[in-house]
């Protein structure tokens, strides 16, 4: 903690002294420049992303209260040295920058709100960069989705597409086209949760023209392929998302900034998952165990081993089994309610005395098909079939699903069914 109040200190004193004279770190790996984002004027002070990205690594370093405390503490200091925002675009593209990074953290500690209320400040910024203002919202969609709040997520999704027309910078031809795809893209998303594939299409209509697209519109892309089962399109960008897509944020980028759900760790994550249940859909159950667990092992690492994405994957991984078994004429019945019943447990699944109809539930989507699915284990056993049937109903009553039923989701044996893809990001079945 002396440490952290030393350089506190230190990065304090330095910007304090002259508020228009920033200080400048240069490190032995990577030569200095001047962060702009090309269109939309100067980026954030290259001292604040130095205390962000201190900040964000010793909060991660143990992931422990404290130390997560103690990244926070470092952010409020760096956001009281910046500028005010009257100051102009630097200065408000600096404040939001420290925002985002808040709500990075307060996302990974579970504090939907304070993130959400983090992610409101950076929208106040007018005068902030687009690439400033897009991933404030793409992260605000991103949550609200998480949270069910699916009408919020689609006027949110409105106000991100508005932002384009609003930028009065340049016309179409100086705006960057990754900002531009990536506001589409998260209203294509809203669209996928709500089950509209044609309004989804609309949305990703032109993004295979764009040459660097951001690594969670090419996901977001890439499950709408899925969806449509447009299986090898959808398998390319998964494995392009996953051998080109970095492991951290780059808070130095204006138009690569992305935070919460949609970080690219999340993103990184998120691929892995999509691409073990795209081989699942396409009956190849070796390479789809192989790549879950995968993404098992790097969710336990990424969130740790209690976290309720655990649950997500666990999910998954049971409906594999389930599918496999359908497939194959097998049996795994002891597998697939061992893993439904430590998903339950990770989801913390409310009692089924509870009304899943009326129940605010936080990952609704991915407690009923665990639960579903649970629920087909038990009713082959005689001795258990009254207990099936009453998770059955529970689950059939909190679905939600506005594309396939719960029946769907759970059995897609047949050669015309609908397939359910999970997004890991928003734990929502799309």
């Amino acid at each position: 903690m002396i440490q952290i109040a030393v350089k506190l200190s230190r990065w304090g004193a330095a910007v304090s002294r002259n508020p228009r004279v920033r200080p400048i770190f240069r490190t032995s790996s990577q030569p200095l420049r001047f962060l702009h984002d090309g269109t939309n004027g100067p980026g954030a002070n290259p001292v604040a992303v130095q205390m962000i990205n201190y900040a964000l690594s010793h909060a991660r370093s143990q992931k422990s209260d404290e130390s997560y405390a103690q990244g926070m503490l470092i952010l409020e200091q760096c956001l009281s040295t910046q500028p005010s925002e009257s100051e102009g675009q630097f200065a408000q593209n600096s404040i939001g920058t420290v925002l985002l990074a808040m709500s990075n953290l307060l996302y990974e500690r579970g504090s939907f709100a304070e993130a959400i209320e983090k992610l409101h400040r950076v929208q106040d910024l007018a005068q902030a960069s687009l690439g400033v203002r897009v991933a404030a919202m793409e992260a605000l969609v991103g949550l609200h989705l998480q949270s069910c709040q699916d009408d919020t997520s689609s006027v949110l999704a409105d106000k991100c597409l508005e932002l384009l027309d609003k930028d009065d910078l340049k016309s179409d031809g100086g705006k960057e086209k990754s900002v531009i795809a990536r506001a589409k893209a998260v209203k294509g998303l809203v669209e996928l949760v709500s089950g509209n594939l044609e309004s989804a299409a609309s949305q990703f209509e032109g993004l295979q023209d764009v040459a660097d697209l951001n690594g969670s519109v090419a996901l977001s892309y890439g499950q709408y392929l899925h969806a449509v089962q447009s299986f090898s399109q959808a398998k390319e960008l998964y494995k392009t998302i996953i051998e080109r897509m970095p492991k951290t944020e780059d808070f130095s980028d204006i138009n690569a900034l992305a935070v919460c759900n949609m970080a690219p760790d999340e993103v990184l994550l998120a691929a892995t998952f999509a691409l073990g249940q795209l081989e699942s859909h396409m009956g190849k159950f070796d390479a789809a165990e192989e790549i879950l667990t995968k993404a098992l092992t790097k969710t336990e690492e990424h969130f740790g081993s209690n976290h309720p994405k655990v649950g997500v994957v666990l999910t998954c991984i049971a409906l594999m089994f389930q599918n496999k078994a359908r497939q194959e004429h097998s049996s795994s019945l002891l597998i697939q309610e061992g893993l439904y019943r430590r998903a339950l447990e990770f989801l913390k699944a409310p009692p089924l005395e509870s009304k899943g109809a009326e129940t605010k539930l936080d990952r609704r989507d991915i407690l009923a098909l665990a639960r579903g699915g649970y629920a087909e284990v038990l009713c082959v056993q005689q001795n258990r079939k009254a207990e099936g049937e009453k998770m059955k109903t529970w689950a059939e009553a909190a679905w939600r699903n506005r594309r396939l039923s719960l029946a769907n989701a759970l059995d897609i044996s047949e050669p015309s069914s609908k397939v359910p893809v999970i997004d890991a990001r928003t734990s929502r079945v799309l």
